[in-house]
């Protein structure tokens, strides 16, 4: 049945964050101008007006609200409460100065020194976004949904739900008690907490390097029905073969070396059942939106992504298909490219 005050709900609640982290992104940048922080790169491939970028945004959020009033998912709750999202703001805001020091001066090794960092991948044990730590601390994970929600205009989560269609379209007639779900580098738990939200009764379970951001997705999913946490590497996933009816990986994929995107991709088919759904979203590439590719040319430059650019020009659907994950459909998500694909 369909469900137009959820739709309603929904989309009032979606222009609230819209409106307030705007201001929180022009804030920030107003801030960052003022303590010395230039531009690091002009793109010379195009970039959308700003009209065309709300444009779009606005449209997400209509379909986000569409897919609560079909019941696809439930609406949004908040995490957390009004007085720890101001804790979290003046932290962000007290780490900008060092933020734009590490920027001007190309230091990328502060999560390099932290004891996390000893036995981890090396490509993982820098500071991405150039943000104090990189992944591997508590004050990092602390500030990871707050930095995202203001560098997205309160859309990140938004771009996320975009993988619960998908997954309602594949649990359609089965049983939640019966299906298993992994989130492969489920960082701060935000979408397993959606998961959760959708399907209370579905056995969750979320991969993660960090041991910190393990423990923040924890905190956001406190009471709630438990999901199994685990601490390990995406290209050596430690579970059986075939035991996972649905595997997720949100946000991953621009953040690994080319060879160790094959790898995870092998390890993720590995654990899926035959005819189990793998959903993908990450950012765009080139050519998805050709008007919009100067903003993937600046982006790994301007925020530390090592990797971004080869991500960008990967030919995903083909490593996919070489592992054994056939296509289903592919979408654009505001500035998210979304994929779902089937086991063989």
């Amino acid at each position: 049945m369909a469900d137009p005050f959820g739709m309603a709900t929904q989309l009032a609640g979606n222009a609230v964050r819209f409106g307030w982290y705007s201001g929180v992104n022009w804030l920030f940048a107003h801030q960052a101008r003022r303590l010395g922080n230039r531009p690091r790169y002009a793109p010379k491939r195009p970039v959308p007006r700003d009209g065309e970028l709300m444009a779009d945004l606005r449209a997400l959020f209509v379909r986000d609200a569409a897919a609560v009033r079909d019941g696809l998912y439930p609406p949004a709750e908040p995490v957390g409460t009004i007085a720890q999202h101001m804790r979290q703001l003046r932290a962000m805001f007290a780490d900008l100065p060092e933020t734009i020091r590490r920027r001007e001066a190309d230091d990328v090794q502060s999560a390099t020194v932290l004891p996390a960092a000893e036995e981890l991948p090396d490509y993982y044990a820098q500071d991405f976004h150039f943000q104090t730590g990189g992944y591997l601390s508590d004050d990092s994970a602390q500030l990871y949904d707050v930095q995202v929600e203001t560098l997205f205009y309160g859309a990140a989560g938004v771009m996320r739900r975009a993988a619960l269609k998908p997954i309602a379209e594949f649990m359609h007639g089965r049983d939640q008690r019966n299906t298993a779900l992994l989130d492969v580098a489920c960082g701060t738990g935000r979408f397993l907490r959606e998961v959760r939200l959708a399907y209370p009764a579905l056995r969750a379970k979320g991969l993660d390097l960090s041991q910190a951001y393990l423990n923040e997705a924890r905190r956001h999913l406190s009471g709630l029905r438990p999901v199994e946490f685990i601490a390990g590497n995406a290209e050596k996933i430690p579970l059986a073969d075939e035991s996972i009816d649905i595997a997720t990986s949100i946000f991953l994929y621009h953040e690994l070396p080319g060879e160790v995107r094959r790898r995870v991709s092998a390890e993720i088919a590995r654990v899926l059942k035959p005819g189990g759904l793998f959903v993908f979203i990450d950012s765009l590439q080139m050519s998805d939106r050709p008007g919009w590719d100067g903003l993937l040319e600046a982006f790994p430059v301007r925020f530390h992504e090592p990797y971004f650019a080869h991500y960008a020009t990967d030919d995903l659907d083909g490593m996919f298909t070489h592992a054994g994950l056939a296509p289903l459909e592919t979408s654009n998500a505001f500035l998210s490219k979304v994929m779902a694909r089937r086991k063989c």
